[in-house]
């Protein structure tokens, strides 16, 4: 098992750190190989700039700036996201790695005439995504939950066909308590367990 992860969230003592470090001790407990992809830390870019829009369409050049993390995502065959839900979807620079590194003929096959996209991703066989949401389950369920879609629908079509993926949120953080936070790290444990199964 060979794991990266996408961290994001600008402080370094979040409750989302707390779930990266318990992301990384199943990992080691599992004897799994992983890199972590600190996106604040590492002051990685989201601007997907002009020139960069300018060679999407050519493979040849357009994973040229992002070449470190075009080489993470092939050497993977498990992705996984820790970051916090921000207006109900992704942050900007979580959106912004996504721009940028899932580029054609990496992430995904560009279409010939009249056909769709093909997956790109086919080698990650496991996806897990774990996420702080202010509001609750029922209001972000209402509003559609564009981040967890992006995710686990958008990201996982262009994985493997049978791609085990597993999800959780810890919603109301903004109000959280002691005692809804060690719940949370224990579903996130539970999760890990049978992505690293």
């Amino acid at each position: 098992m060979r794991a990266l992860i996408v961290f994001c969230h600008p402080k370094e003592d979040s409750f989302n750190a707390s779930i990266l470090s318990l992301v990384t001790s199943k990992l080691e407990a599992a004897q799994a190989e992983y890199r972590v992809r600190d996106l604040y830390r590492s002051g990685f870019s989201p601007i997907l700039t002009s020139q960069e829009l300018t060679d999407y369409l050519d493979e040849t050049k357009n994973s040229v700036r992002v070449a470190q993390d075009v080489a993470d995502l092939t050497w993977a065959d498990t992705l996984i996201f820790v970051y916090p839900t921000w207006w109900y979807g992704l942050p900007a620079m979580l959106k912004g790695w996504l721009d940028r590194v899932m580029v054609p003929g990496v992430a995904f096959i560009m279409p010939q005439e009249g056909e769709t996209i093909r997956p790109g991703l086919t080698h990650i066989t496991r996806m897990g995504v774990f996420t702080t949401c202010g509001a609750s389950r029922l209001l972000t369920a209402m509003i559609g939950a564009p981040g967890k879609r992006t995710l686990t629908r958008g990201v996982r079509a262009i994985c493997a066909k049978r791609c085990r993926t597993v999800f959780a949120a810890h919603y109301l953080m903004d109000s959280s308590t002691p005692d809804s936070r060690a719940a949370h790290l224990k579903r996130v444990a539970t999760k890990m367990d049978r992505l690293c199964a």
